[in-house]
């Protein structure tokens, strides 16, 4: 009746989600899968497949890569988002950024040189059907 076999049970992936409080600073770099969200200051890199949310009071100074990110803090480096990077109205970055998609708050400081991954290809391609058309 019951198998021991059960694939659903084997085949579920842990998500984490780590703290770094508000108190903590973290001096290194962190590679992780999981998600990590960001109350204190990392001087650093961090690699994660996961969201890096950082808070109001949060700060990276470093390099970053993630899959998506939430910022209402500070982030001084290189970032690279490969979906979605949300920046709050509270947020100031500065550095070079790469992204997918980019949603930004009123109030927010953006000071960064910023590459959009989807739109570079897709120019490539067209670059290539106008050179094939006139060929």
């Amino acid at each position: 009746m019951f198998s021991k076999d059960n694939k659903k049970s084997s085949e579920r992936v842990v998500s984490e989600r780590n703290v770094i409080g508000s108190n903590t600073k973290i001096t290194g770099d962190i590679i992780s899968e999981g998600d990590f969200r960001i109350d204190g200051t990392l001087e650093g890199n961090i690699q994660t497949n996961g969201r890096i949310i950082i808070g109001e009071g949060g700060l990276i100074k470093g390099k970053a890569e993630c899959t998506n990110a939430d910022i209402e803090g500070k982030f001084s480096g290189d970032l690279q988002v490969s979906n979605i990077l949300t920046v709050k109205a509270t947020a100031n970055i500065t550095g070079d950024v790469i992204i997918s998609k980019l949603s930004v708050e009123p109030g927010a400081t953006f000071n960064a040189t910023c590459s959009m991954k989807g739109a570079v290809k897709e120019l490539k391609k067209n670059e290539q059907k106008n050179t094939e058309k006139t060929a």
